[in-house]
């Protein structure tokens, strides 16, 4: 067996069923499914069960389970060569198989590999705009994704593969419930492990279904990249900083702009002028100007959840010392 995908849920029935009709669908047909499921109530059996003569699918029910735990309960359960892992909420093309097995076979030094997310034409246009603040280089500088990294691209848990050997070697997933892939990915590369991108094996990726819930996540990816640093030494770039720069400069602007109507009216040209520039990409970019003006706010979203989340953990985990909110994290995750 070459390739064992692992799909760690939470229930969740009708994100699986689609998952499961876009691996059905695969031209390439040597791997293997493995759902493991944490959730209260065995909901997914039924699903399950319809795909059984449909493809090679194992399928765990464990209460309570995190998404780290269901990956390394997969993986304990995969025959694969190389263990690959995909988010609940993605749907495959047809050939990402294909794309993976050939870049894989024309270089063999790749230990582990990640791909990008992109959104389909028939979503909504919440989850366009929503995926352009993700992948965009006016929010996220174009890190996931839209530049081809050698040897040290670090992967994201909603699509990447690692070699069987290397993820058991550098222990699986640890167990963080926030950035958990990407200290993965930072063990692997520590461990002498080579990363590559495969821009072609992209999935669709169906995100969460309000702004709200969206905020929420970003919040916690903000403070789960405080966590890596603290934990690695060496997770925190400059361009991890940018969101948390924004909001700073914007916090003073306005509180200074109180008293300076001058200041007040140069951060609102500022953001003004940043929101025209998302507007014009993004309705480009997906040719709806409903998806552009969403653009907007789902950009602005992330700098000031995102940003926020960093600043919460500078002050609660770097100066004052405290502990994590694991199990908030964990609650959002499910």
């Amino acid at each position: 067996m070459q390739y064992s995908v692992i799909l760690p849920t939470f229930g969740r029935p009708d994100e699986v069923t689609n998952f499961l009709e876009s691996m059905v669908g695969q031209k390439f047909t040597d791997f293997e499914v493995i759902v493991v499921d944490g959730s209260l109530d065995d909901v997914l059996h039924p699903v399950i069960d319809a795909f059984r003569n449909k493809l090679s699918l194992n399928y765990f029910h464990e209460r309570g389970l995190g998404a780290s735990e269901s990956r390394n309960l997969g993986c304990e359960k995969a025959r694969g060569h190389f263990l690959v892992f995909i988010d609940s909420d993605c749907v495959v093309p047809d050939n990402y198989f294909i794309q993976v097995d050939n870049f894989l076979k024309a270089n063999p030094e790749i230990d582990a590999f990640g791909g990008p997310d992109a959104a389909e034409k028939n979503f909504k246009p919440f989850q366009k705009a929503v995926n352009y603040a993700m992948t965009s280089m006016l929010t996220t500088g174009g890190i996931r994704g839209k530049k081809k990294h050698a040897g040290k691209f670090q992967l994201r848990g909603f699509n990447m593969g690692v070699m069987r050997e290397a993820f058991f070697h550098v222990g699986g997933y640890s167990g963080m419930q926030v950035a958990e892939d990407i200290d993965l990915s930072m063990r692997l590369l520590k461990a002498g492990y080579q990363t590559a991108l495969i821009p072609e094996a992209f999935v669709y990726h169906r995100r969460k279904a309000n702004f709200k819930v969206f905020g929420k996540q970003l919040y916690f990816h903000g403070k789960g990249r405080i966590d890596l640093h603290l934990k690695h030494g060496d997770a925190l770039k400059l361009v991890h900083m940018l969101p948390s720069f924004f909001v700073a400069g914007l916090l003073i602007g306005l509180l200074v702009g109180i008293f300076v109507t001058e200041i007040l009216f140069l951060v609102i040209g500022v953001i003004g002028l940043y929101a025209l520039a998302v507007l014009i990409d993004s309705t480009i970019q997906n040719r709806s100007l409903i998806v552009g003006i969403l653009s907007i706010v789902s950009s602005l979203e992330l700098l000031i959840t995102y940003g926020s989340g960093v600043w919460r953990n500078i002050f609660v985990r770097m100066i004052l010392k405290r502990g994590g909110d694991s199990k908030k994290s964990a609650e959002l995750k499910k």
